[in-house]
């Protein structure tokens, strides 16, 4: 994987872009964690994209094959990817993430649920233990896990254009009591869900929505 010139900002524009509901959201996070949650989440769309984007899933296998070393390599201190600018030297479990991405191309188009469950699961402990660490927040319990699965089918379901899958997760109570920006990132999915199972197009929430649901997640901690 080639970033040649590609900068941190870049891929955090790129993120911002495909989420501008952070535009707003990202008043409810305290100021020092801004920059870190916004690399968070692009790594996360990041690894999104290479699992379940695309009609052909051989370029996304080789990115997520890149991202398994790289993970590992933060883990040991190095990095290459640009993004590691903001995180790398935080304390997470790097490693452990990088070799949970090995599960996720079973997810890409399940053999069953049960199968898609477990993968999930076992990439959510680590999503969740890094998590965590970057930003606070209890130790998961069952039911996070299980809302973290949920959310992210929810994602799949709007990168892959799944409008049977969103209307299967839109009315899903997820509640989870992880760390804040996993609670507004999950506000943002399940209104995009909402619209997308409605017929509309999946797109920008309206900005008072978003304060208002915001101020409730920020409500409870």
């Amino acid at each position: 994987m080639n970033d040649g010139s590609a900068s941190l900002d870049s891929f955090i524009d790129k993120w911002r872009q495909r989420w501008p509901e952070w535009g707003v959201m990202a008043v409810f996070v305290p100021q020092a964690q801004r920059v870190t949650v916004a690399a968070w989440f692009a790594l996360l769309q990041e690894l999104r994209d290479a699992a379940w984007a695309g009609i052909d899933p051989a370029p996304g296998l080789a990115k997520l094959a890149w991202w398994q070393e790289e993970l590992r390599g933060w883990s040991r201190g190095a990095r290459r990817h640009p993004l590691g600018e903001a995180l790398q030297k935080l304390d997470a479990p790097w490693g452990d993430l990088g070799g949970s991405l090995s599960v996720l191309p079973a997810t890409r188009s399940p053999a069953s649920q049960a199968d898609d469950t477990m993968a999930l699961e076992a990439f959510s402990h680590s999503l969740l233990a890094c998590e965590r660490s970057l930003f606070g927040g209890g130790v998961p319990v069952p039911p996070d896990v299980a809302a973290t699965v949920a959310l992210l089918r929810g994602e799949r379901a709007l990168v892959q254009g799944d409008r049977e899958g969103a209307v299967a997760l839109a009315g899903l109570d997820v509640s989870m009591a992880v760390s804040r920006p996993r609670r507004l990132q999950q506000a943002v999915v399940q209104g995009r869900l909402r619209q997308f199972a409605s017929g509309r197009q999946a797109s920008r929430l309206p900005a008072l929505r978003l304060l208002f649901t915001g101020w409730r997640v920020a409500r409870q901690g």
